[in-house]
């Protein structure tokens, strides 16, 4: 994924690798069906952190909309994401509106992410939790927060070969509040999300 770099209209130009989602081969090639001939898979994007795939072989994404606005985004090949043209529930011909959003009274700063048992599991830098978005019913997709404050400024989500879930802590950058023993990973049994 790439960010716009602060040059927003850059996301709608097919011709510039910024504010996208790209796709090579393992041999750093460029697979003869991509969209446009180039890296790129997806555009429209401000700065896309995390991908998954779910069971079903589809990818999502998170972003880091303007301030407010961060997204949880069902990607398509050759998909236009909207940014800078739209945010949040506004919507223009062609363009692809998230699935969820923050909306403009929140902030998750989301980050990696990590697919299990019919969820995306998202970090979130500023929204310092565990986001957990059910994901069966794509029309009508549940959020749930985990850990909020309890680690700090999350970045990272894996599933590890194991069965469990690992997420790091982001807290000596400079932006958050650190913590007795920051930076961590933090290993997860993911069943303990579906107890209740």
């Amino acid at each position: 994924t790439t960010g716009d770099a602060a040059r927003t209209a850059l996301s709608q130009d097919t011709s510039n690798l910024s504010g996208k989602i790209l796709r090579i081969a393992d041999d750093g090639t460029i697979p003869s069906d991509n969209p446009f001939g180039n890296e790129i898979y997806s555009y429209g994007h401000r700065n896309p952190q995390g991908i998954a795939w779910d069971s079903q072989g589809r990818l999502w994404s998170t972003e880091h909309g303007p301030t407010g606005h961060d997204e949880l985004n069902l990607i398509e090949m050759g998909g236009n994401y909207g940014w800078p043209e739209i945010i949040g529930d506004q919507t223009r011909s062609g363009m692809i509106n998230p699935v969820i959003h923050s909306g403009a009274g929140d902030t998750w700063a989301p980050s990696g992410a990590a697919y299990y048992n019919g969820r995306i599991f998202f970090a979130g830098l500023r929204g310092v939790g565990l986001y957990e978005a059910d994901i069966t019913d794509p029309g009508n997709v549940r959020l749930r927060t985990h850990f909020k404050g309890e680690f700090g400024r999350l970045r990272a989500v894996v599933m590890g070969p194991n069965g469990f879930m690992y997420i790091t802590t982001n807290n000596t950058d400079g932006r958050g509040s650190v913590n007795p023993g920051d930076d961590k990973i933090i290993r997860i049994n993911p069943e303990i999300f579906f107890e209740n």
